[in-house]
């Protein structure tokens, strides 16, 4: 019997995202919460201990920052989930007013690429419109002024301390997905470029924050695997952070600039260290066994950090022994731990995580969860859905596809030309597996994800239709020219980046990895799940396909809702949920 209150108890259960603080007013913090049942923008005072809801909005708000002085909370406000908007900002607290303004007038609605703020009130404003990629400078009282702009994808990387250095991620070379750097100053001259040529991406993680400081913390891949390098670009000097670690490493800096806050990612779980940039010496910082959903360090020293596993729901803690924040109500029920399979696939060995009823005989019915991205990977993290699944009797499995991150810079890369198919391959090795293993009835598969995966998925069915039984794909890529031309221009440039041009320039490329090539072929029923003002699998491209699946007389049905790429509604997302396990159960014949 499945207890149907406590699948919907993990979304209902309140959390609580990391909380950042201001720079120079560290008591002063912002943090996302679907307290309401709607994710929403709060500030928390930490030396009164008073917390404010200050966005509130039908469909909610994700994008937020604080300035540095701890006056102003800015967040991004689009119209119901599309994601083109403007900032806005709201005082950071009541006695200085409660209603949020735009925080830049003269700026007009685009998508959103990048937001550096400085003490000042100087702000750097990445934008994306049909028109190109453009970074303004943005002083209090003043005309916004156009510090950079090209056709191809770009965003703010950062602004140090001084404001006197501006760090922008660029793809002028027309590689979206392995980006330049380039550091200019408030009057748009060029300091000094970095790139490391085609195939190899650098990525800036900010300014040291000391004043005076031009070092810029910038991740790179030379080594086929994301590693972290210190750049000065005024001195025109490199510092490569090489660590004995197996994994992918990201880092931030600590609050003197004397060493980095380490975060080393490694077969789907993470370990935070301290890295002392004078000695060299590297320090492990306890943490439990899974994922690091965010750190950062606090000017006494201590790191704040939240921390999920599969089994147990999101935490946010601090080395202090503290539990940072609660929020209120009852905890989300834990669910099952996962496990590790590794399987010999056509590229290599892949990475795949399994969950599984506590009661039931094997073989399970199995729903195969593909992750979206596709430069994303699955790993030891609490994941709701999963939770669910396995809790009205299915195994999960997820796989890390060649296209996911974690596993280096070849496997990520390894999609590009043959998109979609590829990453097919390795999930058929996995499910070639789980059936010959006892673990999947093959008779009952279901193929699902969103986004990427949503994608994945329809393509799957069409390509592999022998080997599915049921599809469920959320906000999916399903006729891949329709979705390129209403897409928003920063995916376009990624598109092209993928698959080595536009529609127009490889069409047979396009058209090899579109799922409304291979409708013909699908036997699964299939439900689709899309959001009406979708900027990333825009809503057209979806019609296109269930219109073929009409015409071909395919099993399939349609759930629709008035948001973007996903809801942030808690009540919607059961919603989506139910839709999801009843469709599957419905066609294997489980209710």
């Amino acid at each position: 019997m499945v207890d149907e209150e406590r699948w919907k108890a993990r979304f209902r259960a309140a959390r609580i995202s990391l909380p950042r603080w201001a720079r120079d007013a560290p008591h002063r913090s912002i943090y996302r919460s679907n307290v309401t049942g709607t994710w929403e923008i709060y500030t928390w005072d930490r030396a009164s201990g008073e917390r404010r809801q200050v966005t509130d909005r039908p469909n909610g708000t994700w994008m937020g920052a604080v300035d540095p002085t701890g006056a102003w909370v800015w967040w991004f406000a689009d119209t119901d989930g599309d994601e083109f908007g403007v900032w806005k900002r709201v005082p950071f607290g009541a006695a200085e007013g409660t209603e949020s303004v735009p925080a830049v007038p003269g700026l007009e609605p685009s998508y959103p690429s990048g937001l550096s703020l400085g003490a000042s009130g100087l702000a750097v404003v990445g934008r994306t419109t049909d028109a190109g990629n453009t970074v303004h400078l943005c002083r209090p009282g003043a005309e916004p002024e156009v510090l950079y702009h090209h056709a191809e994808d770009a965003h703010v990387a950062g602004l140090s301390r001084d404001e006197g250095l501006i760090a922008i991620g660029h793809s002028e070379h027309g590689d979206s997905r392995h980006m330049a750097l380039r550091v200019v100053r408030p009057d748009g001259s060029t300091v000094a470029d970095l790139w490391d040529g085609p195939g190899k991406g650098v990525y800036g993680s900010g300014f040291a924050p000391v004043e005076g400081d031009a070092r810029l913390l910038v991740g790179h891949e030379r080594r086929g695997r994301d590693e972290l390098l210190i750049w000065d670009p005024v001195a025109g000097t490199e510092q490569e952070i090489v660590l004995d670690l197996p994994g992918e490493i990201g880092a931030d800096w600590y609050p003197d600039g004397s060493a980095l806050l380490i975060s080393h990612s490694h077969e789907a779980r993470d370990e935070l260290y301290r890295y002392d940039l004078g000695t060299g010496e590297l320090t492990r910082i306890e943490t439990p066994r899974g994922v690091i959903g965010g750190a950062d360090v606090r000017p006494d020293g201590t790191v704040e950090f939240s921390w999920s596993s599969a089994a147990e729901p999101p935490v946010i803690r601090s080395t202090s022994g503290e539990v940072v924040l609660v929020p209120p109500g009852p905890p989300a029920p834990p669910s099952v731990p996962v496990e590790d399979v590794w399987v010999d696939g056509p590229g290599g060995r892949i990475h795949a995580l399994i969950s599984k009823p506590e009661d039931g005989d094997r073989p399970y019915p199995t729903v195969f969860d593909i992750h979206g991205g596709p430069t994303a990977q699955d790993d030891d993290s609490f994941v709701a859905s999963t939770a669910a699944w396995v809790d009205h009797g299915f195994a999960v499995v997820r796989v890390n596809y060649r296209g996911s991150t974690g596993y280096g810079s070849e496997w990520r890369d390894a999609i590009e030309g043959r998109v979609g198919l590829t990453e097919l391959e390795d999930i058929k090795a996995v499910r070639d597996w789980a059936v010959s293993s006892g673990l999947a009835d093959p008779d009952r598969l279901v193929l699902t994800g969103g986004s990427w995966g949503g994608f994945l998925t329809l393509l799957g069915i069409g390509t592999q239709p022998d080997d599915w039984s049921v599809a469920v794909a959320a906000v999916p890529v399903a006729d891949y020219v329709a979705a390129y031309e209403d897409e928003m221009e920063g995916l376009q440039a990624f598109d092209r980046s993928l698959f080595g041009g536009s529609p127009d320039e490889v069409p047979e490329r396009y058209r090899e990895s579109s799922p409304l090539t291979y409708a013909e072929r699908v036997k699964a029923p299939v439900l689709i799940l899309a959001g009406e003002n979708d900027p990333r699998c825009p809503i057209r491209q979806i019609d296109n396909y269930l219109g073929r699946l009409a015409e071909l007389g395919v099993p399939h049905e349609m759930y629709r809702y008035d948001a973007g790429h996903g809801s942030l509604v808690v009540e919607e997302r059961i919603t989506q949920m139910a839709a999801e396990i009843g469709f599957a159960r419905k066609h294997l014949g489980m209710s």
